[in-house]
């Protein structure tokens, strides 16, 4: 709908400008055309060699002079380093800052000079109008300083703009309000078409950034120092202290003059301006720069360049040459690079489409009753070719990276800058792509965010952002009024005074809060009378809130998500939650197998699986030497299972254990047992004695298979919540006091009562503080928001308050207020214990002794299994000694082997020594002188002369009856 109203008052404006053609002559003076004096125009279109391009410019504008140089320069580079290329003719045209003269201008030149492009012109409200005559003869306009985003409403193929849309620099801003934590804004912009076109933009990106604008501040497009003076006066008397200036350099340097003398440019604000005033800093004078002081400001970065850096030089003596006699101009700015570049575009896209040849269409004379008529403009043939050619142009420019897309060039990065001193400083950088950083050539994680900047005042802190007004009003605070004591908010009216006096939970947290804030904030209580429903009077006090009838809402007021639509909450500042409490009774029979209750299942078990280790361990060591310890293997069974049980009443004397490891494995068991009886008697006797209560209902499901009655409060979202759970809604009553759930509680879900309330868990604190010794919670925590302050949509308080309720809920403070108002909890909480609960005995409370009972099993199974290795390996040797010998007796039986039909038996005699028996006749004796002389010799003890049978032996019988043995020593030791 914009664009298409934009359409037709352009349209009106061009037939317009073409009726008052008539009445202006054509001017061919240098000032209006550029033309030499006495120049005529072009003859016939088509004849010439060079390319007709138009320039709008305002002359009287220094910006309009600097960019006629600039575009000078860029032809004359051009075709120094492109000689054969067309060439173009420039025709510019003096069209003052007026729309109707910028469209009569540009007529003239499609009338007179047949341009086959336009470059400019210089506002966007000029180029909304040109833009229809360029559709209209599919004349090329390029403009490098029409950025507003109403121009790309409805877009236009002859229309590109070479210079950046107003638009891209909307999330760069919301960037540097998300940095530093503000919620709030206030965009001032001039009234006009450049100033408005932003606004739509900056609104969706601070609302990504959960950032609004309370207030928009609007400056005449030609404002008095007056108009300014009362807007900003207007301003100082708001709370928020963050501003977004957009406007044309020359209205936001008047309106810093009147901030700054007004006393708005000192600690506690912050100042941001767009590209429309970055990009003239340069330009500005001292005056205008000490007014400045703190001001952060963004423009489109520029790169670095070889060209770029001799450019200055170069634009200055061609500024001074075109215009003699002018002040020394200031540097060039982004348009007069953004100029030079569109320049360069155009004599690139002609040397691409060669010279334009094919001229204008004119219309025939019958299609127009007058000359002056728009439709006696012709329609440019090479129009298509050559605006194709400029839409595909891509060069490196020396602003950058030339190049476009629908029309329009595309943001690369954009420069913050810090008003400082006399100069500015660059703060850092945005680009689409890392956000907010440091520096573009380290990586964004870590150079985040944004080097030290000096806001107004000379602070290094950012500021917070709104401050209270030094004519404000103290906070309304609404406080709701409910028919019957409350303990969370309770008011009591004087008669005599008939003053308030408003009291309650809810109210100490809030003045405990406010006393935390780091800085004053005045308020007043505000009684609400709340009859009836008071969940409807609550979310009226809501809405009331968001439309600003009162500056906030203190009370017992749930954070539900209905409401958070148009209100904003703090955080929590009681526990949430709702969850059901039932009556305990008495559990009068008492367990018939009680005796077990003291010592919890799994110690149970791991106390039978001790005693069996505990025995098994004992076995192990005892078996072999110990006949109480022998038998067969079922025998063996049983002494290792009941080993254990038989030491708790045994006498030591009674163990007749062998081994000292054995004993200390017996002690450590005795100790464990030791123990567990002092506990098991003395829990035991305090289950035995003491009052035993168990609740009636143990969760929500046993409630709804009984099919009983629940009960909730009057007027609260407990009762959708128990909907949602299913329950029937006939089964569902609401009770209006901590009295009322007492009687139903009593009477039960039978008599007209129920069997359990559902409640808010901060309510249900306050009921049991009164009734916990016959009451318990149950049942599982159904998650809330929790009771939380009320204030409208955006209000800058939250962040600070939600900070001050942390510091509240988290201290000391939070403690003593509940014990004033819902009494001691943690003697409440000591009378709610169930049966047993805190005289069980657990395997946690034991794990000591435990471990070290395991660690005597594990000293006895090692020293037992060193000793068995070691027995292992004598044995070993010993049995290897036993096969050497007897090897060497097989290799000497050939001694005895003379002996006919008789059986040799080797034996192993004492020292080692083989002695093999001879069974059955003994060999001849030789004669005594046969003897040879020597020492005696007498056989070594056989083994079995020791009455054992040696593993060679072969009993008697075996080799022959009434055989006799004899032995003969063969081989020593």
């Amino acid at each position: 709908m914009v664009g298409r109203n934009c359409g037709i008052v352009a349209s009106c404006l061009v037939l317009v400008a073409s009726w008052l053609c008539s009445f202006l002559p054509v001017s061919h003076d240098s000032t209006r055309l550029g033309l030499a004096q006495g120049q005529r125009p072009p003859p016939s279109p088509g004849t010439g060699t060079a390319a007709q391009v138009g320039v709008l410019l305002d002359l009287r504008s220094a910006g309009g002079r600097a960019s006629r140089a600039s575009i000078s320069l860029a032809l004359e580079d051009f075709y120094l380093s492109q000689p054969g290329s067309p060439r173009i003719s420039l025709h510019v045209v003096d069209c003052k800052d007026d729309e109707i003269t910028a469209a009569s201008a540009a007529i003239d030149l499609l009338k007179y000079y047949k341009v086959q492009a336009i470059i400019g012109p210089k506002t966007s409200t000029q180029a909304r109008f040109i833009i229809g005559i360029g559709n209209q003869t599919n004349v090329p306009i390029l403009s490098y300083t029409a950025t507003s985003p109403y121009l790309s409403v409805n877009p236009s193929k002859y229309f590109v703009r070479t210079a950046l849309d107003d638009a891209s620099q909307a999330p760069a801003i919301a960037s540097l309000i998300q940095l530093f934590g503000w919620r709030q804004v206030v965009p001032i912009y001039e009234d006009s078409d450049f100033g408005r076109g932003v606004i739509p933009f900056l609104v969706d990106a601070l609302h990504k950034v959960n950032a609004h604008i309370p207030y928009r501040s609007v400056i005449p497009s030609v404002p008095t120092n007056d108009q300014i003076k009362a807007e900003i006066n207007k301003l100082k008397t708001m709370q928020t202290r963050v501003f977004i200036v957009h406007m044309s350099s020359d209205i936001a340097a008047r309106l810093f003059f009147i901030a700054h003398e007004a006393e708005m440019l000192v600690d506690g604000y912050a100042w941001i301006v767009t590209d429309s005033v970055g990009n003239m800093f340069s330009s500005f004078d001292q005056n205008t720069i000490y007014s400045m002081q703190g001001v952060l400001g963004l423009r489109p970065y520029v790169p670095p360049s070889d060209k770029l850096l001799h450019f200055p030089a170069r634009f200055v003596s061609q500024y001074l040459q075109e215009n003699p006699g002018s002040p020394y101009p200031s540097n060039p700015n982004v348009f007069q690079l953004w100029a030079y570049d569109t320049a360069w575009a155009i004599a690139m896209a002609l040397r691409r489409t060669g010279s334009l040849t094919l001229g204008f269409q004119m219309p025939s004379q019958q299609n127009s009753n007058s000359s002056n008529d728009l439709s006696m403009l012709g329609v440019s043939q090479d129009g298509s070719m050559l605006i194709d050619a400029i839409q595909s142009t891509r060069f490196q420019g020396i602003s950058g990276d030339f190049a476009l897309l629908n029309g329009q060039r595309q943001p690369f990065a954009f420069e913050i800058i810090n008003v400082i001193g006399n100069s500015y400083q660059t703060a850092g950088f945005w680009t689409l792509k890392s956000g907010l950083s440091t520096s573009l050539t380290t990586a964004p994680s870590a150079t985040g965010g944004l080097t030290t900047v000096i806001w107004p005042g000379g602070s290094v802190l950012p500021p917070k952002g709104w401050e209270w007004p030094v004519t404000g009003k103290r906070l309304q605070i609404a406080v709701p009024i409910k028919p019957y004591p409350n303990p969370f908010v309770n008011i009591n009216k004087d008669e005599t005074t008939g003053k308030f006096e408003v009291m309650g939970y809810s109210i100490d947290i809030f003045e405990a809060v406010m006393q935390e804030m780091p800085y004053a904030v005045p308020f007043m209580y505000v009684p609400v009378d709340v009859p009836g429903n008071i969940s409807s009077s609550y979310s009226e006090l809501c809405y009331q809130v968001s439309l600003k009838v009162y500056d906030a809402m203190v009370g017992d007021t749930t954070i539900v998500m209905n409401h958070s639509l148009y209100v904003d909450f703090t955080l929590p500042y009681t526990e949430s939650g709702v969850q059901m409490v039932v009556p305990m009774k008495e559990n009068w029979s008492k367990s018939f197998f009680i005796f077990v209750k003291p010592i919890e299942n799994v110690l149970w078990a791991v106390i039978l699986v001790v005693f069996v280790a505990t025995g098994f361990v004992v076995w192990l060591g005892e078996h072999k030497r110990n006949r109480h310890f022998g038998g067969n293997a079922l025998q063996q069974f049983f002494n290792i299972s009941y080993f254990s049980f038989q030491a708790i009443i045994a006498t030591p004397r009674d163990q007749k254990l062998k081994k000292w490891l054995s004993k200390f494995v017996l002690i450590n068991l005795l100790l464990l047992v030791w123990l567990l009886e002092k506990l098991y008697s003395a829990s035991l006797t305090s289950m035995m004695t003491a009052r035993q209560l168990q609740p009636t209902i143990v969760d929500m499901n046993q409630l709804m298979r009984n099919g009983d009655y629940v009960g909730y409060p009057d007027g609260s979202f407990v009762k959708d919540l128990l909907t949602s759970l299913k329950f029937d809604e006939h089964k569902i009553r609401k009770y209006s006091s901590r009295d009322q759930y007492v009687e139903a509680l009593m009477r039960g879900s039978g008599n007209g009562g129920v069997a359990a309330i559902f409640d808010e868990i901060p309510y249900l604190k306050r009921f049991m503080s009164e009734h916990c010794s016959d009451h318990s919670f149950v049942g599982r925590v159904y998650k809330t928001g929790g009771f939380g302050f009320v204030f409208p949509k955006g209000s800058p308080l939250v962040a600070d308050i939600s900070r001050a309720i942390l510091k509240v809920t988290e201290g000391d403070m939070i403690v003593g207020i509940e014990r004033k108002w819902f009494g001691d909890q943690v003697a409440c909480d000591s009378q709610r214990n169930v049966l047993g609960s805190a005289a069980v005995i657990t395997l946690s409370s034991l794990g000591g002794v435990f471990l070290i009972t395991a660690a005597a099993w594990a000293l006895a199974l090692i020293t037992w299994a060193v000793i068995w290795f070691c027995q292992r390996r004598r044995l070993h040797d010993t049995q290897q000694s036993d096969v050497t010998l007897a090897e060497l007796a097989v290799e000497r039986v050939d001694a005895v082997s003379r002996v006919p039909d008789e059986l040799v038996v080797c034996t192993i005699g004492r020292d080692n020594h083989l002695v093999f028996r001879l069974l059955g006749n003994p060999p001849p004796q030789p004669a005594a002188s046969d003897k040879e002389p020597g020492p005696e010799r007498h056989p070594p003890a056989a083994p079995g002369d020791a009455g054992e049978a040696s593993p060679l032996q072969v009993p008697d019988g075996e080799g022959g009856e009434g055989r006799a043995s004899h032995d003969v020593e063969m081989v020593g030791q």
